[in-house]
């Protein structure tokens, strides 16, 4: 059985040689903590029994192991300006042997490398069994999910650390993050232009969501008003960025009306 207090614990001593005045290591540790509560919702809500609930939460914990060296050694949360943060994360665990601090039990290791590998990927890589499959779609889901809390309730250390808002407020979606965007789908990040339309794009996650249970907790608690709220400040780009939280918001409506 996963023990899922010792595996909590055994990450506040991981992440404890790792500066806390960086904003980047102190948004990590919320983000982290918070993803385990959404994955573990999300199996709730779809039924899954004890182990497989237990077996989220753990791989949520785990999925951003990678983001406190990244941050070390390159100080950005940006993969392509230094290293795939969830390929180090799998490497920190299974090359590095870090994986026994947090589990003992060896049977979850490919469960656990193939969800914690494929949670940031533009898409789930083909071939993996049910339950890994299972699992990266929750964490995926969780992970995103607290990514929007995350925009909504942080929004001065965001501010501080990862866009200048009063920056991008002035810019324009470019033509085809906006036609795509339309479209309901998302955009590989060499196609961005500029910083928007890499902001808009976190928007258009939601467009990536495998189960609804996040979509519900997007929408009860307007993250995508309060994502988009911090540039919707300029005149000239105000009708754009309310077309898009109207799309959002479309899309959210039509599939957990949907239920599925």
């Amino acid at each position: 059985m996963i023990d899922i207090k010792h595996a909590q614990m055994a990450f506040r001593d991981y992440v404890k040689p790792y500066d806390i005045t960086n904003g980047k290591i102190e948004l990590k540790i919320k983000h982290t903590f918070r993803t385990v509560e959404v994955a573990k919702k999300i199996a709730e809500d779809l039924n899954l029994n004890e182990e497989q609930c237990l077996l989220a939460e753990l791989i949520s914990l785990l999925h951003d192991i990678g983001r406190f060296e990244q941050v070390r050694i390159y100080n950005t949360f940006r993969d392509d300006e230094s290293i795939d943060h969830a390929d180090l994360g799998v490497k920190i665990l299974f090359e590095d042997g870090k994986i026994r601090k947090f589990i003992q039990d060896t049977k979850y290791d490919d469960i656990i490398y193939k969800a914690v590998k494929n949670h940031n990927k533009f898409q789930i890589e083909e071939g993996l069994k049910e339950e890994e499959l299972l699992q990266a779609k929750i964490v995926r889901d969780a992970d995103k999910t607290d990514i929007f809390a995350r925009f909504a309730l942080d929004v001065e250390l965001c501010k501080n650390v990862l866009y200048d808002y009063k920056e991008m407020a002035k810019q324009t979606v470019s033509p085809k993050i906006m036609e795509k965007f339309a479209k309901y789908e998302q955009v590989n990040r060499n196609e961005f232009k500029r910083d928007i339309d890499s902001y808009i794009n976190i928007i258009a996650f939601i467009f990536d969501y495998n189960f609804i249970t996040g979509l519900k907790i997007i929408k009860q608690n307007h993250y995508i008003e309060r994502t988009m709220e911090p540039i919707c400040t300029c005149e000239n780009t105000k009708e754009q960025m309310q077309t898009i939280i109207n799309i959002a918001n479309t899309y959210i409506e039509e599939r957990i009306k949907k239920g599925c």
